[in-house]
């Protein structure tokens, strides 16, 4: 008995550190693992071979890995892998596989740079979630339908709906007509076709000063979904859900997107692990 507990330990600590707890890397040097959409470019642009009105404007996006233009950048900085967004031509960098039942965390800090239509605005960009169908579907005919983490300076983890997507969140209404998350408050739908429209601002604000590092979190679990910014629970939102030839259905799956939306930024140690169980501290937010 006393020869097997080595081969005992051995085996509790490899299933303590690997048993459906390994992060896994979703960064490298060639970003193999992403897709790279570039949609309409701003007028004052110049991209050559691209159609434009006789407003100046483009008529037709850069589309799906045809050209980077330098928009997605990675180098190694100190020993890490570091992600450069320059901001300059609204986009987005998809991830080619699906995920499903998740716990996703990377890092982001802001550059100093800005562009058209948002170089006097806040510098801004997301994270997109069950990110389905094609891209350029929202608004700006850029992104995928899904929903989105804000990234955005004082506004980090507000909610979004992309694209017509749906979720229920725990909210109340402010003067101005918006929604604030609250733990105890009642549930809100949001998204395509909801009065409350498409909108939740996250329930305090725990960003870092402009050129530090920030940690954010996403945990997506069987229709429900968290963001945590620096270690605190911003947004808790439930029935994740979208329609589908006039009817909703589930929307708990799908591609991950990182915005380009005019401003420069940062990105590292972007890592994901998979869940099977909802993890019990967070219980308590659903």
């Amino acid at each position: 008995m006393k020869k097997s507990l080595p081969i005992l330990l051995s085996f509790f600590l490899f299933t303590a550190f690997f048993g459906g707890k390994k992060w896994t890397p979703l960064l490298d040097k060639d970003l193999s693992q992403w897709d790279i959409y570039l949609s309409y470019p701003h007028k004052s642009q110049e991209i050559k071979g691209l159609a434009r009105n006789d407003k100046g404007e483009y008529t037709e996006p850069i589309g799906l890995n045809k050209h980077n233009l330098g928009v997605f950048t990675v180098k190694e900085e100190n020993g890490e892998l570091v992600l450069h967004v320059s901001g300059e031509i609204y986009g987005s960098l998809a991830s080619k596989a699906e995920f499903e039942n998740y716990h996703l965390k990377l890092q982001v800090k802001w550059g100093e740079k800005t562009f058209a239509p948002r170089e006097t605005e806040p510098m801004n960009s997301g994270l997109h979630y069950n990110a389905v169908g094609p891209h350029g579907a929202d608004y700006w005919k850029t992104w995928m339908k899904g929903q989105e983490c804000q990234i955005m300076q004082g506004r980090f983890g507000d909610y979004w709906s992309q694209a017509g997507a749906k979720v229920d969140v725990r909210s109340v209404k402010q003067a101005d007509g918006t929604y604030l998350y609250s733990k105890n408050a009642p549930l809100v739908s949001f998204g395509q076709g909801e009065a409350a429209g498409g909108y939740v601002a996250r329930s305090q604000d725990f960003e870092k000063p402009k050129g530090e590092w920030n940690m954010v979190e996403l945990i997506n679990f069987e229709g429900k979904s968290l963001h945590i910014i620096n270690g605190q629970v911003v947004m808790a939102l439930e029935n994740s859900r979208h329609i589908v030839n006039g009817k909703e259905v589930p929307l708990r799956k799908g591609k991950l997107e990182l915005q380009c939306e005019g401003a420069e930024h940062f990105y590292k140690n972007i890592e994901i692990r998979s869940l099977k169980k909802l993890p019990g501290k967070y219980k308590q937010f659903f």
